[in-house]
């Protein structure tokens, strides 16, 4: 008798649960535009948007920490079929303000802030589970692949979403929402995927826990900054990250605003800009994957932000009749990206001792963490009151300063 190939076994089930997943993430981005679409075109208010960005961030900057701990106290089958399903019915209880046309900007940011709980959960659960299942030697390919199947889901949701939209409206983006949640939890029931239950505790361990969980976040926090100190251009480049992400946060936020009042666009047009700037990124991921980029990392990081503040300095610029030209811009956003983030990563790879690796990314993910939500908050005080176009020229311009501020710190130009 044939016996069956675990390998195969592993593989198949896996490739079940990323259809799902796939579908997940393509329903939830075609949802989300609808979202941001509908507060843009009913309030044309840049805090509006900015409030709505943070409702939607909030949760991870908050929860996201401790989110592996419940992860690992817990099922993660069970975990991930509860999330979705609890991403679902949050997005179903749209539907009545959407019916009656009266979906105001505070129902919208509810709904975003209590999905964004259940992603926070979602997210760990989904990423610890291909270490799970999957051999040591297939995740580098495997991460590779993921990454590529999230980004062309989004780029892919954006199109769609430009189309059903004004076809159809928010309902029915609500609806395929809904349906993407339900068919990811039906394919990780289905997978067949075998996970060793967690060991069960009393609720007076799962309490202990929970607070070491605190201290041992806060213990490692600690660590990570004290070994960043020991790396003086790293410790440097983690604030000008944090300055980086106060000032990208409200141009993330703003784009649709940018598309529909300063150029007049429509919601085909939004979503090119969104593409454009995914195309962008992936073009120079794989720029970077084949050739390793720029060999003094220390000028590529430096070179991606003075890029980034110039061309949103002159997207800020380019008349209302030139929206062709901004799409342009949008892309080279994109390239600028991973031309920050990709050699900061690396060098943080190269001189942190092993050991601490994670607590310095830890440390890294807290700070950028806390960063969108100053800088959204910022924007909402004065974006309404300035215009958005005056926004984009004013954040370029901070962010070409702050290029020439970090090639002016001389630890960071050493480090490359």
């Amino acid at each position: 008798m044939t016996q069956p190939n675990p390998r195969a076994s592993w593989k198949r089930s896996l490739a079940i649960v990323w259809i799902g997943e796939f579908f997940s993430v393509l329903t939830s981005s075609i949802l989300q535009m609808g979202l941001i679409w509908h507060v843009t075109l009913t309030t044309g208010s840049a805090s509006a948007l900015s409030f709505v960005s943070l409702a939607a961030f909030l949760p991870m900057a908050l929860l996201g920490a401790f989110a592996g701990t419940i992860v690992d106290r817990t099922s993660i089958k069970r975990l991930m079929i509860g999330a979705d399903l609890f991403i679902a019915a949050v997005s179903l209880t749209l539907v009545f303000g959407s019916l009656g046309g009266g979906l105001s900007v505070a129902a919208v940011a509810g709904v975003l802030f209590v999905r964004a709980l259940g992603s926070t959960l979602h997210t760990p659960a989904f990423n610890a589970l291909t270490p799970l299942i999957a051999p040591a030697e297939a995740l580098s390919k495997l991460a590779g692949m993921l990454q590529f199947m999230q980004s062309g889901s989004y780029i892919i949701g954006n199109a769609i979403a430009a189309v059903v939209y004004p076809a159809f409206g928010l309902t029915f983006m609500i609806a395929l929402d809904v349906a993407g949640a339900v068919l990811a939890s039906i394919a990780v029931a289905v997978s067949g995927i075998k996970i060793p239950a967690p060991e069960r505790h009393t609720p007076e361990e799962n309490a202990e826990a929970s607070r070491h969980a605190v201290r041992a976040f806060l213990s490692e926090t600690a660590d990570g900054y004290r070994e960043l100190k020991c790396h003086r251009g790293l410790f440097a480049m983690l604030w000008i990250g944090f300055a980086f992400s106060v000032l990208f946060s409200p141009i993330s936020a703003l784009f649709p605003l940018m598309v529909f009042d300063h150029f007049g666009g429509t919601t085909t047009q939004s979503a090119i800009a969104e593409i454009a700037f995914s195309v962008g990124m992936i073009a120079a991921s794989g720029w970077i994957g084949a050739t390793g980029g720029l060999k003094n990392r220390a000028l590529s990081c430096t070179l991606a932000i003075a890029l980034f503040g110039a061309v949103t300095l002159a997207s800020g610029l380019v008349p209302p009749s030139a929206l062709a030209v901004f799409l342009g811009l949008t892309f080279v956003m994109g390239v600028s990206s991973p031309l920050y983030t990709a050699p900061q990563m690396a060098l943080m790879q190269e001189r942190v001792e092993p050991e601490c690796m994670g607590r310095v990314f830890g440390l890294y993910g807290a700070v950028c963490s806390w960063a969108m939500p100053v800088g959204l908050i910022a924007s909402t005080l004065f974006a309404d009151a300035i215009g958005v176009s005056v926004c984009f020229v004013l954040i370029g311009a901070a962010m070409v300063i702050l290029a020439g501020i970090t090639w002016a710190i001389p630890s960071i130009r050493k480090i490359g």
